[in-house]
């Protein structure tokens, strides 16, 4: 399955190296996301407030907002382009008005000890930056995708961002244009010699880590596929929640 994975289904849990700490690329943004959810839905956060970009806000890799005319976007707006098209400038406007701190905080809350955020995302990185944007640990991210089953809160809205996810190349790549009837939530992750897939599919909570050295991708690729399979094979064989959601 990969360097790190976890499933979890129902009661039953196939793990695999659970525990090992590796390099998140844009998975990490599951935590910010998380804080964000949190915030809104307990009041301390406004969905509606406007965030102003600034000019260092701005990164390349992946997102739209670079090639967007506006610059002034609501914190709602912000975490929907960060969990459908892992936008690093609107990651970038969002962190800076959450903080890295009372992100990985909310974090530490959550259960989560070892998965945290190290940095801002920055394209390129340099020696004189951290390592990483974030790291974290396939069981514990495994557990927050679980608790985006909840049925009311702060992971109904979290869950309705990242069902807008666009990024289905990695766990549910075999599943078809729109996988399982849009009950895929999911927050995909993809560096030089890192590829990373967290997320719900019906049922099944799941964490896949992959992590290798440069020119390793193709490999990344099939080992984070081969644990789609699995996962896919876990979410037919359980009970579904009842229709699809979407918000």
């Amino acid at each position: 399955m990969g360097p790190g994975s976890r499933v979890d289904a129902g009661l039953s849990a196939l793990a695999w190296r659970e525990d090992v700490e590796l390099p998140l690329a844009s998975v990490g943004k599951v935590l910010l996301l998380a804080e964000v959810a949190m915030g809104i839905d307990g009041g301390v956060l406004d969905p509606d407030e406007p965030v102003s970009l600034h000019d260092d806000d701005y990164c390349g890799g992946s997102g739209l907002l670079p090639g967007l005319s506006a610059r002034t976007w609501t914190v709602g707006d912000l975490a929907l382009l960060t969990a459908s098209v892992s936008d690093n400038t609107a990651t970038n406007a969002l962190l800076r008005r959450i903080g890295l701190d009372r992100v990985n905080a909310a974090a530490a809350a959550l259960g989560l000890t070892h998965t945290r955020l190290l940095d801002r995302i920055r394209e390129p990185r340099g020696p004189e930056h951290p390592p990483a944007f974030a790291l974290g640990t396939a069981g514990e991210l495994a557990g927050l995708a679980a608790l985006l089953s909840g049925p009311e809160g702060w992971q109904v809205l979290m869950r309705g961002w990242m069902l807008a996810n666009t990024d289905h190349g990695l766990v549910p790549a075999f599943m078809g244009h729109d996988p399982e009837g849009g009950r895929l939530a999911n927050k995909t992750g993809t560096d030089d010699g890192v590829r990373a897939d967290v997320g719900i599919l019906g049922p099944v909570a799941y964490a896949v880590l992959a992590s290798g050295p440069p020119g390793s991708d193709h490999g990344l690729v099939r080992a984070v596929r081969q644990a789609g399979a699995l996962i896919t094979a876990a979410s037919r064989t359980l009970p579904w929640p009842a229709g699809p959601e979407r918000g």
